[in-house]
């Protein structure tokens, strides 16, 4: 008996080890991202704007929109169905819960006029824009919520030039706290990043 757990704590000690880390690889990135060169900037359908800030989302929209253009590689536009990407954006409130207003006008527009300082972007809807989901908020009137979603600012990139692209799954995504604010605007930066890395040649490996 006293063998028996001596063998036990033996095994016990070397599962208490601490494993080798595994080398990191960078995740790719689909090949339609690498080739984008227009994106529509939405703010996320089930998101609310809360009431102590009802313009959040949208001006983290346009804040989004603005940094793209003077990045210069993804021209935004107004229509998803036809761009190469949707971005999908949401703000924290850094709180899980917080009382909001849905439906309405609020994060709706027919025209946009945007100036950074070395771009000029001014553009329209033709009507009503197609829905990028095909399952939409019940209640489509102004009201208001108890949303309960993400603490921290959210930044997700889907794959455009189709009906409902918001049904499939997001391609890359970032979630962190203020990531949508200026001047910073971490999110936009970090997904430049991700396509820089997506983009350098692979290594070949080191045979041993």
């Amino acid at each position: 008996m006293p063998a028996r757990l001596s063998v036990l704590a033996i095994l016990g000690a070397l599962l208490a080890l601490p494993l080798p880390a595994k080398d990191k690889t960078k995740t790719s990135l689909p090949d339609f991202v690498l080739k984008a060169t227009t994106v529509l900037v939405v703010v996320d359908p089930d998101a609310g704007e809360p009431l102590d800030q009802p313009n959040a989302n949208a001006i983290a929209r346009d804040n989004v929109e603005k940094a793209l253009m003077e990045w210069g590689r993804l021209r935004p536009m107004m229509d998803g169905s036809e761009t190469d990407l949707v971005i999908v954006v949401r703000t924290g409130s850094g709180s899980s819960v917080r009382p909001t207003i849905k439906g309405g006008p609020i994060d709706q527009r027919t025209g946009v006029g945007q100036g950074t300082d070395s771009t000029i972007r001014i553009g329209g809807q033709q009507g009503h824009a197609p829905p990028l989901s095909q399952t939409g908020p019940q209640n489509t009137g102004p009201h208001i919520s108890n949303e309960v979603g993400a603490a921290e600012d959210s930044f997700a990139v889907y794959r455009g030039g189709g009906q409902y692209p918001l049904d499939a799954p997001a391609v890359w995504r970032y979630v962190a706290k203020d990531c949508l604010k200026p001047p910073k605007m971490t999110a936009v930066e970090e997904f430049r990043k991700a396509l820089a890395e997506a983009e350098k040649p692979q290594q070949p490996n080191k045979k041993p």
